[in-house]
């Protein structure tokens, strides 16, 4: 059996939202069969929008615009992942072996192969049909913030320096990386990611038990409810991807007794 290195690459879009334009977001829907009827809802819903400049005492009037979703509506994601169809269409190939990973704005490409250098030639192939896309998207990379980071457990036997160049610009090579709020290590070992978990925790905990003693003839219920929204929410989070089973194979012990240490001081 072939060793194979995985090579993945964020990419970092410029404020997102603030650039979709209607006309295409609409367009993309009707290319995806949307019917007339949510085409219509989706028209009015986007419509009317407007934006007032205020600069120190000095207020511009209110002016309508075309582009923008706006953020605080729960149907601007589903609209983003329509708007986003086309660039994940281009990031998902299995001739080439890439895959994606996305949440609206936060995308990154997969990718695998026998060599990291075969690996940065297929992210760069990908990443000019991403430049394509954009263009028509009127949505701008942030170069300058991609990473990229290579994945093995046999990192001895690839060259885990190598570092790919897109748009005549080279892009930093990490050592660990953050997907989707989940910290990834090169060694695909979940120490860092327990490391970052812990400092925020430290922090919540201090808020925690500012508010349960703040708060007068606070129950044990009302605590544990605190506990359950401030830490266990993020003990909990992407726990399906970090966490083995004692069952497994590759399970770390000390991580146990690392989440018990964290839980007992938060309890």
């Amino acid at each position: 059996m072939r060793r194979r290195v995985v090579s993945l690459l964020s990419l970092n879009e410029k404020s997102a939202f603030n650039n979709v334009m209607h006309s295409r977001l609409l367009h993309d829907m009707k290319k995806r069969k949307v019917s007339r009827l949510l085409l219509k809802f989706v028209k009015n819903f986007l419509k009317d929008q407007c934006i007032t400049i205020t600069i120190n005492d000095y207020m511009i009037m209110k002016c309508s615009v075309n582009i923008n979703i706006s953020q605080n509506s729960s149907l601007s994601l589903i609209l983003y992942l329509f708007y986003n169809m086309n660039l994940l269409k281009a990031c998902d190939n299995i001739k080439l072996r890439t895959n994606f990973i996305n949440f609206v704005n936060d995308i990154n490409i997969l990718t695998y192969k026998e060599f990291t250098k075969c690996n940065c030639k297929v992210l760069s192939e990908i990443y000019d049909r991403c430049e394509q896309w954009s263009k028509t998207h009127d949505i701008k990379f942030l170069i300058t913030k991609h990473k990229l980071i290579h994945f093995t457990r046999t990192f001895k036997w690839f060259n885990m320096k190598v570092d790919v160049k897109l748009m005549k610009h080279q892009i930093d090579l990490k050592s660990d990386i953050k997907v989707l709020k989940v910290q990834l290590n090169f060694k695909l070992k979940w120490v860092i990611h327990m490391h970052h978990v812990e400092v925020k925790l430290v922090i919540k905990q201090k808020i925690m038990q500012t508010i349960i003693e703040f708060t007068w003839d606070s129950s044990m219920m009302t605590s544990k409810q605190i506990y359950f929204v401030m830490m266990r929410s993020l003990l909990s989070h992407k726990v399906i991807i970090w966490y083995t089973s004692q069952r497994v194979k590759d399970h770390w012990k000390s991580l146990n007794v690392k989440l018990r240490s964290i839980q007992e001081k938060a309890l």
